[in-house]
């Protein structure tokens, strides 16, 4: 049988909130986009998928509810009874039943339009199919309103019950109310129940825990009960009837002697002769309380007598304590635990299960080999030793008093090697060799170097005192100083190639205009000739010449009588030639295609100059941003 945690029970939703989250599941989990000219196949499938994955998510809810609510069939019986106490067995059932045949009616209507929608001409005939299947499943749902509702007050007061465990060891408090159980249980458990002057203030069944013998043990405070017919009581007294008939527990019955508790002891003792079928195979204990107002000895013989009877004829352990005085409380528990861990040890020895476990058990007891008695042997050594004292001058020195000679703790290090066992004593403070890669390290160390690094350190002094080392210029020799001169060299050759470089190939630095350049170019020829005595006339005619440029003269422009009477037809047809082996049938498109190739390799010239700390928006706008069935911007593609 299984014992459920019913905490773990998820919340039951209402009608009009599973529609929703069912409804709204299929709306973000499925595709929202169909157009009327998509193939038809297409579109019976989109709203196929709509349906069935609309049926799979009831399927899904439907199925969590009917697995986490317990099956009165399967749990212990006192939860079976409990629960048919409090919610009506049958009421429960048909809950469970209503939503199962709704799981059924979903299937069958989801299956039903999925085979119409094979046969779907248009996508305006399969959306309305799709609608209906929708529509007829949410009113499945709309009728399990009460069934939703009813479960979802189970689940509640399900959570609200304590977690009994009906095999554990157990102590079952019963009786009259207000006759000291609730006082009881906070007395020898953890648990806080409420204690008032009034009957019936436990109206539920409360459960603490404690230890005893290093188990753990479970107390139950069960409400009061009346003495009347069983189909009388109602759902409070009968928690307890059924916590006292399903509970394999020890059952401690409380009685008020001083009828404080509003019942005479007749009342008290009729009760229990009216539920003691309840107590079969199971130990009694009768619990007297209050005997700081009334002892049982003060009683009449009358009603003495009727405690008596319990004791002689239900074998019962009778007990006295004080919850206000918290006399005898401790002794009350003790005699409860033993009574259930001897019956709980008999029942075992009466099963049928006892002989194949005894048959794996074998106590092993000595046995006498003779009849020769061993005594202890002890040495003559320490039977003659002197026994220790801190005040005797000649007592034994100890480590601990050495400890304290040289400096105490902290500052006392012990000798470790005192107590080798070595052929020769003076070996124990031997330095222990050091090996690496097979060899012993002190072969390979000079025996003059602790005098030759004194003598070092003597002169490293004296190189100090007479400020030898005060001078911050390098040292260098003859080559280290040819070896840097040559690096300095090809440094600064390496430094004007790369800046020959970048004048000559990159066109993003600022360059110096021809003009100027020309100009510059000039006048440093004009005053390399002037120095070297070459006249400054022809040195000026060349300085202009360079400051002109290429640029041709008016007069250089205009063609001779030559070139105009040659004839142009030759020139024409040379120049047409030239484009047909090129691929143009004339200049006017070789020009256009030139323009078109500087235009194309803008972008990539643009591109070229990019870094990689630039920064950019590839797409302008993306598509799952801008498009879908809501304004722009609004909402996404879904």
């Amino acid at each position: 049988m299984s014992l459920y945690n019913f905490k773990k029970i998820e919340p039951v939703p209402t009608a009009s909130d599973f529609i929703d989250i069912i409804l709204s599941k299929t709306q973000r989990k499925t595709p929202t986009v169909i157009h009327k000219n998509y193939n038809i196949g297409r579109i019976r499938q989109f709203y196929m998928r709509k349906v069935k994955f609309t049926q799979d998510n009831f399927e899904e809810k439907f199925k969590t509810i009917l697995d986490e609510f317990p099956k009165l069939d399967d749990v212990h019986p006192f939860y079976a009874d409990l629960m048919n106490v409090l919610y009506d067995k049958d009421h429960y059932k048909l809950a469970l039943g209503q939503i199962n045949t709704a799981r059924h009616l979903i299937d069958h209507v989801a299956k039903d339009y999925v085979r119409l929608l094979k046969f779907g001409d248009s996508l305006y005939r399969c959306k309305q199919l799709k609608r209906a299947a929708l529509g007829r499943m949410a009113t499945i749902m709309k009728r399990q309103k009460d069934s939703l509702a009813y479960l979802e007050q189970v689940r509640q007061h399900l959570s609200r019950l304590p977690s009994i465990d009906p095999n554990t060891r157990t102590l079952l408090i019963c009786g009259y109310p207000n006759v000291g159980k609730s006082s009881f249980i906070n007395k020898i458990t953890r648990a806080d129940v409420e204690v008032q002057p009034y009957a019936f203030t436990t109206k539920s069944l409360f459960v603490g825990h404690m230890d005893y013998k290093y188990m753990r043990w479970q107390v139950i405070d069960t409400p009061g009960i009346l003495d009347h017919p069983l189909e009388d009581r109602n759902t409070i007294e009968m928690q307890s009837i059924t916590a006292m008939a399903h509970l394999r527990s020890c059952i401690m019955y409380f009685m008020d002697l001083s009828e404080q508790c509003g019942y005479s002891i007749e009342d008290q003792v009729k009760l229990f002769h009216n539920i003691k079928p309840l107590f079969a195979n199971k130990p009694v204990v009768l619990v007297i309380n209050k005997i700081d107002q009334v002892k049982p000895e003060d009683l009449p013989a009358e009603q003495r007598a009727l405690i008596e009877e319990i004791i002689n004829n239900d074998s019962a352990t009778v007990v006295t304590m004080s919850c206000y005085s918290e006399v005898g409380v401790m002794d009350v528990r003790n005699t409860a635990c033993d009574r259930l861990l001897a019956a709980r040890v008999e029942m075992k020895m009466n099963s049928s299960k006892i002989n194949d476990v005894i048959n794996k058990i074998h106590l092993a007891m000595p046995a006498a080999r003779d009849n020769i008695a061993r005594l202890p042997n002890i040495p003559e050594g320490a039977l003659s030793r002197a026994k220790y004292d801190p005040n005797d001058p000649n007592r034994p020195k100890l480590a601990k008093d050495i400890e304290a000679e040289n400096g105490g703790a902290g500052v006392y290090s012990v000798d470790l090697k005192e107590k080798y066992l070595l052929a020769d004593e003076d070996w124990k403070h031997d330095v222990i060799p050091e090996f690496w890669e097979g060899h012993n390290v002190a072969d390979f160390i000079d025996p003059d170097i602790e005098e030759k690094l004194e003598a070092l350190e003597r002169e490293e002094e004296r190189l100090e005192k007479e400020g030898f080392y005060d001078v911050n210029e390098p040292i260098l020799d003859s080559d280290e100083e040819d070896l840097r001169n040559t690096a300095n060299a090809i440094r600064e050759r390496k430094k004007l190639i790369i800046q020959a470089h970048r004048l000559q190939h990159n066109r993003n630095r600022s360059s110096v205009p021809k003009t100027k350049l020309a100009k510059v170019k000039s006048a440093n020829w004009f005053n390399q000739h002037w120095k070297n005595g070459i006249e400054a006339d022809a040195a000026m005619e060349h300085t202009r010449a360079l400051a002109q440029g290429k640029k041709r003269t008016r007069t250089e422009a205009i063609a001779d009588e030559a070139v105009r009477d040659a004839d142009a037809a030759v020139r024409d047809e040379a120049m047409a030639r030239e484009m047909s082996n090129l691929g143009f049938r004339n200049v006017k498109q070789k020009l256009e295609a030139d323009k078109q190739k500087r235009l194309k390799q803008t972008a990539n010239n643009k591109m070229g100059r990019r870094g990689d700390s630039d920064r950019a928006i590839m797409t302008k706008m993306p598509k799952h941003l801008f498009s879908g069935k809501t304004s722009m911007g609004s909402r996404d593609y879904r």
